[in-house]
């Protein structure tokens, strides 16, 4: 893994993941991560609510959190948003899927009746198109060097980060028409 010191962690985003019970109507939020700019992982596992019943076997069989996890470890929906609202106050996080991670944000808080103190944007705002082109080249090469294994909010999250940051390093002037000249990827 890359430490903070070889990324530059001064223009580094907050990066957010979530993962969930599946896709679609009734899945909901089981895990949440986010990584601060300096590289600083951090995760917490949801208890479901108890009108939270979809349940996707592929879903967990990628996050490999079973029922089970979530039930003897999962943190009250209420005490995760607290726990947000205390790191990530008055920030912008971003996310690599923008549309599910908003909605399953929005659900978490709304099952808790608290306030969401912290705003989300798509990390595509950030990107460049250069960045663009380059991302999912860049992306495939930070998995190949951290040999990530989990999948999982905060590892998720952390990926997306280094992308970011490698993204930003092998992006060409806008006036290169050789994305990838030079890059070392």
């Amino acid at each position: 893994m890359f430490t903070s010191q070889q990324m530059g962690h001064d223009l580094l985003p907050i990066i957010l993941d979530v993962e969930a019970s599946g896709f679609g109507a009734g899945s909901y939020p089981i895990e949440v991560g986010f990584v601060l700019p300096d590289g600083t992982p951090h995760c917490k596992l949801i208890k479901p609510a108890n009108h939270w019943s979809r349940w996707d076997e592929s879903a967990e069989a990628l996050h490999k959190i079973s029922r089970t996890i979530l039930a003897e470890r999962g943190n009250n929906p209420r005490d995760v948003c607290r726990w947000l609202n205390e790191h990530l106050r008055g920030q912008t996080v971003y996310s690599d899927a923008w549309g599910n991670d908003m909605s399953w944000i929005a659900q978490l808080y709304d099952e808790a009746d608290m306030p969401q103190l912290f705003s989300m944007e798509a990390i595509t705002k950030l990107l460049s198109e250069q960045q663009m082109k380059i991302w999912a080249l860049i992306r495939q090469d930070v998995l190949r060097r951290t040999q990530a294994q989990r999948h999982r909010a905060s590892t998720d999250a952390r990926i997306i980060q280094m992308t970011y940051h490698y993204s930003l390093k092998s992006a060409p002037p806008a006036e290169s028409s050789d994305v990838l000249a030079g890059s070392g990827i």
